[in-house]
């Protein structure tokens, strides 16, 4: 394993997005958990209006992405890309330190924060057509790897946000955010070169878009990505309630639950990762579907607290294989438009969430916590009908007719 991490770095330009993924993860972790008690204590809005307020903007990430995305595999550079959407999330996080009422807020973090999600795609993008020109063949590891980076950045963030509140109060909190988005784009200025996309394929050979015909028959895994994002999300928003109520558990063993399962997720995700030179992306997102069908079982039958803990080793594993491996399967369809199934796979993602927040808030008041695991069974067994539906033309070249 030490040896495929040193050749990783003969990818060019891949210590400086290891060290960009981490700050972006570290930057977006520091304000997370306290977005909500900012947007209810200090702008006063109600709950139901902070779901509407982060609904908004991340539906305006989706836009923004699709509409990059259509043009950024067709010979704009991705350097500039990156870098304005560095910026714009800064900008994006300094709007709660100029913006006090609600609608003024609202419409400037959606356009900032919406053209700076543009960031994590491209610049997983860059890195596929890097590995590319390296002639690395070990891309799904380099993906993977890059994606634990940002996971990791997610168990530092959380700490820096708790000492600059308690030190600045809020206005520490987001401007210590948007000072690392403005030191990202520096990185990005001073260290990434230009890229245009023309060096895989000939000029004249235009790449598919988000809206070509070769993209809109992924529709399928899309939606089945859609589906596995949204039972993460219920996951995460079901489970400790159903541990606090249902099993008499204690906010301590939601705790070690939580922190379990974020550091699980590192080495499993670089085990798959590495996993994915020998066994297809495909197989592998097979894999961790059947293993989530397993976590809510487990939780649908659980009786005590320490059966969660104990399965968060389950939980991990999935949410390993669909952030680690999830980005490299769209790229298994779409190889030579790598800005595209990065979108796809972005897109996804916030539309997953989206969808899982709404699951979680309603399939708990009709079907109750329990009961809403065995939904979230179902939810899994259709998505793994809709991947086996479609594969990786890749796969289907190998297999034949």
């Amino acid at each position: 394993m030490l040896s495929r991490f040193k050749e990783l770095f003969q990818i060019k330009h891949f210590g400086l997005f290891i060290i960009c993924m981490l700050l972006v993860g570290t930057s977006v972790s520091i304000t997370m958990p306290y977005l909500s008690l900012y947007g209810t204590g200090v702008i006063g809005m109600s709950t139901g209006t902070f779901g509407i307020f982060m609904a908004i903007s991340s539906l305006s990430g989706v836009i923004a992405n699709t509409m990059i995305a259509n043009y950024s595999d067709n010979g704009m550079d991705r350097k500039w890309l990156i870098l304005a959407a560095m910026l714009s999330s800064a900008c994006g996080y300094a709007s709660y330190l100029v913006f006090e009422s609600f609608l003024g807020l609202l419409l400037s973090v959606s356009f900032f924060n919406g053209l700076g999600a543009a960031a994590m795609p491209q610049m997983f993008a860059y890195a596929h057509e890097s590995a590319s020109e390296s002639n690395s063949d070990d891309k799904t590891f380099a993906k993977s790897t890059l994606r634990s980076l940002f996971s990791l950045g997610f168990l530092i963030g959380p700490l820096f946000g708790t000492l600059l509140l308690a030190a600045f109060d809020y206005k520490g909190l987001f401007l210590g955010t948007s000072t690392i988005f403005v030191l990202l784009a520096l990185l990005v200025f001073i260290f990434l070169p230009k890229r245009k996309m023309t060096m895989i394929r000939k000029p004249e050979t235009k790449r598919p878009t988000l809206f070509s015909t070769e993209t809109k028959r992924l529709f399928l895994p899309f939606l089945a990505f859609i589906l596995l994002f949204s039972v993460n999300a219920v996951n995460g928003m079901n489970t400790p309630l159903f541990v606090i109520h249902e099993l008499n558990g204690s906010h301590a063993d939601v705790g070690l639950m939580v922190g379990l399962c974020a550091g699980l997720e590192i080495p499993i995700m670089l085990t798959f990762g590495a996993l994915g030179k020998k066994i297809a992306n495909h197989h592998i997102v097979l894999i961790g579907c059947v293993v989530s069908m397993l976590y809510f079982s487990v939780l649908g039958m659980a009786t005590a607290s320490w059966q969660l803990i104990a399965a968060q080793v389950l939980q991990a594993t999935f949410v390993a294989v669909v952030m680690g491996n999830g980005l490299s399967y769209f790229a298994d369809f779409l190889p030579d438009s790598p800005g595209v199934a990065a979108t796809l796979y972005a897109n996804a993602s916030t539309l997953g969430r989206l969808g899982g927040n709404l699951l979680g808030g309603f399939g708990a008041e009709v079907a109750g916590f329990r009961y809403l695991n065995w939904v979230c069974v179902s939810v899994v067994l259709l998505s793994c009908f809709l991947l086996l539906v479609k594969r990786p033309r890749q796969m289907t070249e190998r297999e034949g007719p």
